[in-house]
């Protein structure tokens, strides 16, 4: 009988035997494993050729990692429709109808937001943006740009579902020219009218978690409220009341408004929002391809960043490497 200290336990075996056949006898695999005899490493080669006796004192480690199989993205749905992008992008501000078709491309959008004009009769053969961003291919989400009161953004609308049969629709009823902030007495009046006439109304608003909860509650499909004002590009300045919004919500919630750049939107994602709408974040960029690839990439990071669950934040250091099994 002989005595064995392996990683510090105590162990015995009937007679002695080589380092093979005691890993064998542990159920270990000796391919796996680098092995210390008395504070002396035994090569793998030597295995078979190297005895192990009583009192000798044995350290037998392995590399660890770990980590659950990686949380995947099954995408976000609104008024009974699934979407794979949670980016969604706004078609304004481009140099050119190709550069907004290219951009689009880029960001793997699914939903596109198109404001609704006046056709120019004084030259009616003016290239228009379907003849770019095909409708087929492309959820057209009809927006309200530019209506400062519930009466015009219901107007608009209406003429949006005749011209292309949306019901699906973004409300947003601004307050004034300067901030452009959203005038929510006149907002709550729009989406009141739109819903009872069918539409599907996914309406910006303020970051107020009482007035997000009201719009959800007369139904509105989908709470976006602004992360800052509208291209302004100063990123998510509320974080507390997004995430209050969002805890709240029974509907998507969508940070419109104020995105600059990519970490701006992985910021968003990170809350645990649902999308994000953006327009001049990747129309003024000097970049803008570029910028629609990058905005791909950080809703996409952002998410997983979410599912994933960060870390405790902490107040002192804490080692990453486990002190169990220390040699």
């Amino acid at each position: 009988m002989i005595h064995v200290t392996i990683n510090g336990e105590e162990r015995q075996f009937e007679q002695p035997l080589d380092v093979v056949s005691l890993l064998t006898a542990l159920e270990i695999d000796s391919e796996k494993v680098a092995l210390e005899r008395n504070l002396e490493i035994v090569p793998r080669s030597a295995y078979d050729a190297t005895m192990v006796a009583d009192g000798d004192k044995l350290e037998i480690v392995h590399f660890i990692g770990g980590g659950k199989d990686e949380p995947q993205d099954d995408g976000f749905e609104v008024a009974g429709k699934r979407f794979s992008s949670r980016l969604i992008v706004g078609t304004g501000k481009y140099k050119d109808f190709d550069e907004t078709r290219d951009a689009i491309a880029a960001s793997g959008a699914e939903i596109v937001t198109v404001a609704v004009r006046r056709v120019n009769i004084a030259d009616p053969g003016q290239p228009m943006l379907v003849d770019y961003v095909d409708p087929k291919t492309y959820t057209y989400l009809p927006n309200t740009a530019g209506c400062y009161t519930a009466d015009e953004a219901v107007r608009t609308l209406r003429l949006a579902r005749e011209a292309g049969g949306w019901s699906l629709v973004k409300l947003e009823v601004l307050g004034d020219q300067k901030t452009l902030y959203p005038d929510m007495v006149e907002t709550l009046a729009a989406a009141k009218a739109l819903i009872a006439d069918g539409f599907e109304v996914m309406v910006y608003c303020s970051d107020d978690p009482i007035m997000a909860k009201q719009l959800e509650d007369i139904g509105c499909c989908a709470i976006m409220p602004l992360a800052a004002p509208i291209g302004s590009g100063l990123g998510v300045q509320n974080p507390v009341n997004l995430r209050i919004i969002i805890e709240n919500a029974n509907v998507p919630v969508l940070v419109d408004a104020g995105v600059g750049t990519a970490s701006d939107a992985a910021v968003a994602m990170e809350l645990g929002c649902d999308g994000v709408l953006m327009n001049t974040a990747i129309a003024e960029a000097k970049h803008p391809i570029l910028m629609a690839q990058a905005m791909k990439l950080a809703i996409q990071s952002g998410r997983l960043s979410y599912l994933a669950g960060r870390m405790p934040k902490k107040m002192y250091a804490d080692p990453s490497s486990p002190l169990a099994g220390l040699i």
